[in-house]
Order: C-alpha cells, then structure tokens, then sequence
C-alpha cells in the first residue's frame, strides 16, 4: 500500500518525495500564529535584572521570600525534625482528591482556632491545595460555578497575581479603596464607602494579615467596623492568609480578622500557604477552606471542591502536607515552629526600625509609615521613575515602591537607606 506522501508524488507528477512533503508542509496550518507573548511578571522581571547585574553588592528586593542576617534562605529546624520522622515510613502513593486529612485537619484548627465550634462541629469544608495561588483559585473557580454573576471586590492596591486568578476563572472583577498614598496607610473612609456601595452578596477579598503589597493592615477596631457593615450588607469575606505567625510572630493575633467575622455571625472562606511562614515555598502547600452551615452543607461543599480540584490538578502533592501536618501534630515541633516563626517576623520588624532610623538620619524627615506597616513588604512611596533610577545603583524592587524586608540586612540597610533619600529627594 503506498503512503500518503508516495501517493502525492505519484498522482501530483511531483518528481521528488522532498517536493512533496514540502508541499504538505506547507498546506498545514499555523495554530498559534495569533498567540502574542505574555507580559512579563513584575515580580519576577526584576529578579532577571538581578541575576544579570555584576555588581558583587547588589540587592534583590523584589521577591518575597525570608533571608536571614546574611541573605541566605533558611531551613526551618522544626521542618528539618520533620523530615527525620517522616523519612521512608510513607508510600508514595497518590493522596485522595482533598489532599492529607490530618493535614487539612491541623490547618483549619490553626486558621479557625482549635476551640472554634465550626471546627469542633465539623462544619468546615476543606481541602489541601497548591499553595495560596492554588486556594485562591479553587475559590475563584467555586465561585464562578455556583454563584456565576458574582462580582469579587480586590484592594486597591494588591497582590498583582489575584487579578490574574480571578480573571482567569472568568469572575467579574470590581477594586475598592484600601491603601491612601498621601498618608501611606489605611483609605479606611474610602474602604467602607466602597463595601456600602457595592451589591448586597458580593464576594470581597480580604488580606488577613500584612497585606501584600503595602503592609497595612486594619486595627481590630476598623476590622470589627468592616465586619459589621459586610454583614449589613450580606457581602462575603474570603481571605487570603499568606502571612499567619509571619506579620507579628504571633499566629493567633495574625488570624484576629477571621475570628471577628466569625463572631458576627459571617460564612467565611480562607486560604492559607506555608510557603512564607514554615519556610516551605517550593513544596507548594496549602489549604482551602469554607465554613458551612451544618454538617451535611460541609460534605456536600467539599466534594464539590474535590472536583475541581480533581480537574485542575487531580491529586495534591504529599511531601509538604506529611511535614506540615507532623510539625503542627508534634506538641514539641509546634512549640519549635513559634519560636522560630517568631524569630524570622522579629527579625523583619527589627529591620524595618533600623531601615526607619537610617532614613531619618539621612534626610531628616520623618518615615514612620515603614514601621507603621507590617510583614514582610514595606510600601516605600517612591515612584516607579524612582524605582528606576535606583536599579542604577543595583537595588532591585518592584516599580510600585514595594521593597521586600527580608533582604534588608544590618550589612545593607545603611547603603539601602541613603540611595532611597538620593532618588527621592531630586
């Protein structure tokens, strides 16, 4: 039997088999000739321009990941012990749909509190997820097949990648005001005008703690304001956790906003990521989260999270949950886990007084909204053209002023400091 391309050389009259598969080749068409590149993310472009830059003192101060005094990334203690426990005594079979149970167990009891009567009710619906990227989408995508018309509400600033999540997932978005750059803190005024003017039902996105990317956050007072006047409204509150134990060291304070929702009387949803406070970012571990009406509302909400979860990426990944889920199950390890949580947010903190002090000393100006704010970003106010003229000094951070505590040390912060005060004061 001849071949398509034989047949073509011998009914066509081509003389050459070359002549004919160029031929075919060229009746085939372009699929992705339309398919313009993607714009680069923010944050990682400046890490390109970091690893391109010479200069042997250099400073990324872009991407949010915790350093120690020296720049180098850490290994927790407590995930190394970890580690011992769990080595060869798990197979490495798939995990069900919603991912380790003892691990979304210990999460929800760390996000809700252990002595919540949701938790203790078994009314909450959750499941492992890939880190807070991945939570945040199974929300957004829930959100789109059952409540499809629903607007999410995003601060204004935030986290560049929510709009991508949500925008993705098809859901409509609309902005609210949030950070005031005049003061560089909290447009709580413009905050409660925008929750009252938007739709009774909408879904608002919340950042628990240290907000990303201008770390402030609502005092408890404006916190009890908001949640008062979202239950007015029937609005609900998702939030987007990334920083629990990691803004002020203490995991309970940093879950105060969920647990004043919960106190009103709020359905709430949760993502939470132990990339930044267990040091566990390439595990990609985490957990998603709603809370429920009765138990057969959770069982019913929960498989219906599984099957998303079972189109988007069918099983999660064990290793982070296994060591995750025995750091907060060991009394010992979880006891290590504050101490050292406690450590890296003191250590950030007490970069933001040094990195204050030097600015003050430097410009004679006041710059107490860099210790006002909290976590592990510090909303600078320089400009993006600022930005710019600070790469030339081999400084990189995102061009909304948004530099990353963790790679502020007691060797660079001085240099950090007066370069800011040069390219701000021209």
């Amino acid at each position: 039997m001849l071949s398509l391309s034989k047949k073509l050389v011998k009914s066509a009259g081509i003389r050459s088999l070359a002549t004919a598969q160029r031929s075919m080749s060229s009746a085939v068409p372009d699929f992705w000739k339309d398919v313009e590149e993607a714009p680069r993310d923010p944050i990682l472009g400046v890490t390109e321009k970091f690893l391109a830059d010479q200069n042997p003192d250099k400073m990324n101060l872009g991407v949010g990941a915790y350093r120690d005094d020296d720049g180098n990334p850490v290994v927790l203690q407590c995930v190394r012990e970890a580690e011992k426990q769990i080595m060869g005594n798990k197979f490495m079979e798939y995990l069900p749909m919603g991912g380790f149970k003892e691990f979304c167990d210990h999460s929800i009891k760390l996000a809700y509190g252990d002595d919540n009567s949701l938790v203790k009710a078994n009314k909450i619906a959750a499941v492992q997820s890939l880190s807070g990227t991945g939570s945040c989408r199974l929300m957004a995508d829930f959100m789109k097949k059952f409540k499809p018309g629903a607007k999410v509400y995003i601060t204004v600033p935030t986290w560049s990648n929510h709009h991508n999540i949500w925008g993705d997932a098809g859901v409509e978005k609309e902005t609210f005001r949030y950070y005031k750059p005049e003061t560089r803190g909290l447009d709580f005024d413009g905050m409660m005008e925008d929750i009252a003017a938007a739709e009774g039902g909408s879904f608002f996105l919340l950042h628990a703690c240290a907000h990303n990317p201008t770390g402030v956050d609502p005092t408890a007072d404006q916190w009890k304001e908001v949640s008062k006047l979202m239950r007015e409204k029937g609005h609900f509150p998702f939030f987007d956790m990334a920083y629990q134990g990691f803004a002020s060291g203490d995991c309970v304070k940093d879950a105060q906003a969920i647990d004043i929702f919960l106190k009103d009387g709020h359905m709430v949803g949760c993502s939470q990521s132990y990339a930044k406070n267990m040091g566990l970012y390439g595990q990609r571990i985490g957990c998603f989260s709603l809370t429920c009406n009765s138990e057969e509302e959770k069982t019913a909400v929960e498989s219906q999270m599984k099957r998303i979860a079972r189109a988007t990426y069918s099983n999660p990944p064990l290793h982070g949950a296994l060591l995750v889920s025995t750091v907060l199950g060991d009394p010992a390890l979880k006891a290590l886990w504050y101490d050292e949580v406690k450590g890296m947010a003191d250590r950030i903190i007490g970069m933001r007084s040094s990195l204050r002090e030097n600015l003050e000393k430097v410009s004679g100006d006041k710059w107490q909204h860099v210790t006002d704010q909290i976590g592990m970003f510090c909303f600078t106010g320089m400009t993006p053209e600022q930005v710019d003229a600070i790469y030339e000094k081999s400084i990189y951070m995102t061009r909304n002023g948004r530099i990353s505590m963790a790679g502020v040390t007691t060797k660079n912060v001085e240099r950090l400091a007066k370069a800011i005060i040069e390219v701000t004061s021209t």
